[in-house]
Parts: structure tokens; C-alpha cells; sequence
């Protein structure tokens, strides 16, 4: 439902379509299917569950178990339970962090390093699959609309003057 204060400026009909969909592909089944489909048979240690971990320390370099957490949406003990996996494996490194004597930097390995690129050129191949029968001048919409979102950043709760 709209908050009492919209204002018209994009159609109703619009705002519902984009919220159904984002609702969609933020949703479990979405991502875990995604998730599969770029995981399956790469290796006996990575599963659905790694790839946000294995993903976000491709995006965020050197970062302790709570920072990926929170970069990924995922309790720090999961991350940590899933990176103790990893580094197992020989996909994930980890070292003290030096400016914290309790906590731990974590990093791609260098093979966890590859197992990223397969799993990126997956997504691109999904993605291609996906938008193939699309013409190009809407892929290029869709690509730069969806870009523009991004880029505007996470939504932020609305501010409430007076409340607590």
C-alpha cells in the first residue's frame, strides 16, 4: 500500500509493477535458484549458500566476518560457518586484521579468485540467455534504468521528526 503522502508524480499501476517485481527477484526462490545455477559442480565445497560470501569478497576485498555480513545480508556466524568451509577448501584466506586484534580479514584465494570469474561468466551467460529475445534498444534501457537505481542507493527508512 501507498504512503498517505504520495504524491502521483509516477502512476500507481507502475510503482505496483516495479514493487511485484523487485518483490520477486529479491525473493528467496529467485536467489537461491540463481544461486544454484551459478554454483552447480564447481566445486564439492561450494554450494548456494557460499556464493554471497564468495561473491561479496569479490566486491569487498580484505573484510572481516561482520563487515561481509553485513555487505550480504547474512548473520556474522553464518558467514563465518560458511568461510571456515571455504578456507578449508583453499577458496578463501584469512589473516588477522591489524587493526583489530579479535577479528579476522577474510580474501579470496587465488583459486577462489577463478571460481569467481565462473561463476561471473555464468551470470552473464544466464543474463544473455535471459535477454536474448529482448531488442537491443530495450536490454540498453533496461540496463541503464536499472544502473540508475542502483546507483541511487539503498532506500532508507523514511524520517519521522518527533519519534523515537
Amino acid at each position: 500500500m501507498l504512503d498517505a503522502r504520495y504524491d502521483g508524480k509516477v502512476s500507481t499501476d507502475d510503482i505496483t509493477t516495479i514493487a511485484d517485481a523487485l518483490g520477486s527477484v529479491l525473493g528467496r526462490d529467485f536467489r537461491g535458484g540463481l544461486y544454484e545455477y551459478l554454483t552447480a559442480d564447481l566445486h564439492d565445497a561450494v554450494d548456494a549458500g557460499a556464493y554471497p560470501v564468495l561473491s561479496g569478497l569479490d566486491r569487498a576485498g580484505a573484510v572481516s566476518a561482520a563487515g561481509l555480513g553485513h555487505l550480504v545480508g547474512l548473520d556474522r556466524s553464518v558467514v563465518s560457518r560458511r568461510a571456515s568451509r571455504l578456507t578449508a577448501a583453499g577458496l578463501v584466506s584469512s589473516a588477522p586484521d591489524p587493526d583489530d586484534a579479535r577479528a579476522s580479514l577474510l580474501t579470496l584465494s587465488p583459486a577462489g579468485v577463478r571460481l569467481v570469474g565462473v561463476m561471473r561468466a555464468r551470470l552473464a551467460d544466464a543474463l544473455e540467455q535471459r535477454l536474448e529475445a529482448w531488442p537491443a534498444a530495450d536490454r540498453r534501457d533496461f540496463a541503464r534504468l536499472l544502473k540508475c537505481f542502483a546507483l541511487a542507493g539503498p532506500l532508507q527508512p523514511p524520517h519521522r521528526s518527533g519519534r523515537r
